[in-house]
């Protein structure tokens, strides 16, 4: 049959890929590899950049353009169907990855091309990628018997497979969760705009009322605004129980035994290949040296930041009891009350400023900001192949008018879509044998949808999000480095890859850019100076509370796979206790089971290094402080941020690229200057 997964366009055809396309472009594509592997070695007499390198990276190349699309559609777009054909491929893909990493033929000719001469006279690029690919063959257990290279390949398939199935247990439970409400008395306190956005819900549901799901855009409004003390009680406990033995569905989208299993294979890997545990495996693909450096880290922000969490808990607790008569705050009280007290301090809330984010204007002033910084002007397309009606496509184009990069946006949520927010590549910039490929990327996100005729109005919070992940974008799209292994976000160390996301931030909370990213959605009035001044006073509002629970999350994740014990069950439930003994302010209920719905570690790439969100926030703030200081639109300074990291991807080490463009290394005392505590 024809499928669209093999044809050799540079952008897929997503209205034409079917679940049942999958699996046969995927054997194919494997087939073609693993036969080119075998020619490739079997007639290279001096292996060379020229005749391995390259042609490793075309095959991998061709991999990735069958499976990009279908993983993302598997995210975006999921179905039973997908789901099947998606999970047949897992353990086909890992077999390969496995079996190419522990190639010893492939082994030892990037070796000899490390010790030729040839190697000297490579670019810093080149030589980052063979030193990488010699690092990530080791890591695949290259030097192990072949009993034990076995049972690496049998662990590693297993471990697809299970965070595979974790990410759907996720989804699954979020999605079967709905609130249909018929009295409009239970809606006190929702502000009128989260109302229309339910009943639309409800009309396309062919219900009446207004419905409500765990997706962020229904569940947090709800939570945050609802007077209905029960209701709000009756939402939090679905959304704390997801994926969990507890809760309305308790047991049928389990993850229980699925963390234990993901965490005690990771530990059997890591030992196989001679770690001590999978925490200290981690930190060799990291900028962090060591555990203890890390746990140092984040302890060092623990003690600075606990004592003014204390005192903002015991103030949120004080108001409670004084203006709402409050004696015994609940979990599903906190964001209620602090919205409460927010308000009564600050007078604004997120609902205030939604008006003035409509999402037109925020994306064209995101487009805005980015030309001032960098010369960059990016224009929509219309003749491209998209998965939904929603999604949009743009060009980037620099001040040559040369093309640099290309975008899917996909802002609201939905369901059958994976929840939270991502950039992922679609293409990566690469020299080909027809030249320069475009890179590529998905930009996801799961917004607030329109409501009726009215355009969709954006919270600050979910503007933030928008600038954080277009920094990803960035970071992918720019890049001028021209072999795929370290080329925009490839290669570059996990606790440095939120540099360019976090520091993107910052441009949301300055004038000179709300100017450009705001305008009320009827009067087309930017953001008033009045409800500017209130937004700034409020940003760090419970911010050492936010920097506590960051920590928990951080120190969970990697002590519990610095300290995991094959011989000990239940231990996240223990880990996550001790740490939120020892830092935390708040004690969520007995119920709530957090863990089970941790997608970052147990099904993404964060495992042991979650922290990686703290580490480059001190680069990304202190990166950010250079604007300060020149002006936060100075294009010199721009272009140097351009050079010295977005183009550069992970062809050289992260430290020494901060250096070039900050003159120094890090300092952490922006970032608690931006958080409100203290040096």
């Amino acid at each position: 049959m024809n499928n669209p997964l093999l044809e050799n366009e540079a952008l897929p055809a997503f209205s034409e890929i079917l679940p049942e396309h999958v699996e046969p472009a995927l054997d194919e594509v494997l087939k073609q590899a693993k036969s080119a592997v075998d020619n490739l070695l079997s007639t290279m007499k001096t292996p060379t950049w020229e005749n391995l390198i390259i042609p490793m990276e075309e095959l991998d190349a061709r991999i990735h353009q069958v499976w990009s699309p279908v993983s993302h559609l598997n995210s975006v777009m999921n179905s039973e169907e997908l789901r099947a054909a998606y999970n047949a491929c897992l353990p086909k893909l890992s077999e390969f990855g496995t079996e190419l990493g522990q190639n010893e033929g492939l082994y030892k000719a990037y070796n000899a091309i490390a010790k030729s001469e040839e190697y000297h006279s490579l670019d810093v690029a080149q030589k980052k990628v063979i030193e990488n690919s010699l690092r990530d063959f080791r890591l695949s257990g290259v030097e192990l018997s072949q009993t034990k290279r076995d049972q690496f390949k049998t662990i590693s398939q297993s471990l697809s497979e299970l965070t595979a199935k974790f990410e759907e247990n996720v989804m699954d439970s979020t999605q079967s969760w709905q609130k249909n409400i018929t009295d409009e008395a239970l809606l006190s306190g929702l502000p009128e705009s989260v109302k229309a956005m339910a009943a639309q819900m409800a009309e396309r549901a062919n219900k009446s009322g207004w419905l409500f799901t765990l997706d962020f855009p229904s569940y947090l409004p709800l939570i945050t605004n609802a007077d209905n003390r029960s209701l709000r009680e009756e939402v939090y406990t679905a959304f704390a129980t997801r994926a969990s033995d507890k809760g309305i569905n308790g047991g049928q989208w389990d993850n229980t035994l699925v963390i234990a299993e993901i965490l005690s294979l990771r530990h059997e890997l890591a030992n196989l290949i001679g770690f001590d545990n999978h925490a200290e495996r981690s930190l060799e693909t990291k900028m962090a040296e060591s555990s203890q450096q890390v746990l140092d880290f984040l302890g060092d922000l623990a003690t600075r930041s606990k004592p003014i969490a204390e005192k903002e808990f015991t103030e949120l607790q004080d108001f409670a009891k004084e203006n709402l008569e409050v004696n015994e705050m609940e979990a599903w009280d906190m964001t209620y009350f602090s919205e409460k007290l927010r308000q009564q301090r600050y007078s604004i809330s997120q609902e205030e400023l939604k008006p003035y984010f409509p999402e037109n204007k925020v994306v064209s002033g995101l487009f805005a900001v980015v030309n001032r910084l960098y010369g960059l002007n990016i224009v929509e397309r219309h003749d491209v192949d998209v998965w939904h009606p929603s999604v949009r496509f743009f060009d980037i184009f620099d001040e040559s008018d040369a093309l640099r990069g290309q975008f899917y946006l996909d802002l609201y949520a939905r369901s059958h879509k994976r929840g939270g927010a991502w950039m992922d590549e679609c293409l990566a910039h690469r020299l080909t044998s027809n030249g320069l490929q475009t890179p590529v990327a998905y930009l996801t996100c799961n917004f607030s949808e329109p409501i009726g005729d009215n355009p969709a109005l954006f919270s600050h919070d979910e503007v933030t999000t928008l600038f954080h992940e277009f920094g990803h974008g960035l970071h992918h799209m720019l890049t001028k480095i021209h072999h795929a292994g370290v080329s925009g976000i490839n290669g570059v160390p996990w606790d440095a890859v939120e540099l360019p996301s976090q520091f993107m931030e910052n441009w949301c909370w300055e004038r000179e850019a709300l100017d450009l990213i705001s305008e009320h959605f009827e009067t087309g009035e930017t953001l008033p100076s009045e409800l500017f001044d209130k937004m700034i006073a409020a940003r760090n509002f419970q911010s050492a509370m936010v920097m506590i629970r960051q920590l928990e999350f951080s120190l969970f994740d990697f002590r519990l796979h610095l300290e995991f014990d094959p011989e000990q069950e239940g231990q996240a439930e223990k880990v996550l206790a001790e740490v939120r003994k020892e830092i935390s302010v708040v004690t969520p209920p007995t119920f709530s089971r957090f863990a089970h719905s941790f997608s970052h570690i147990f099904a993404g790439g964060y495992a042991a290094g979650y922290y990686s969100y703290k580490w480059a926030e001190v680069l990304s703030a202190d990166a950010f402080s250079k604007f300060e200081e020149k002006g936060i639109f100075d294009r010199k300074t721009g272009v140097e941020f351009l050079r010295a990291i977005l183009e550069q991807g992970g062809s050289r080490e992260p430290m020494d690229l901060f250096v070039e463009f900050r003159g120094r290394k890090p300092e952490i005392d922006a970032l608690l200057r931006h958080s409100g505590i203290a040096a």
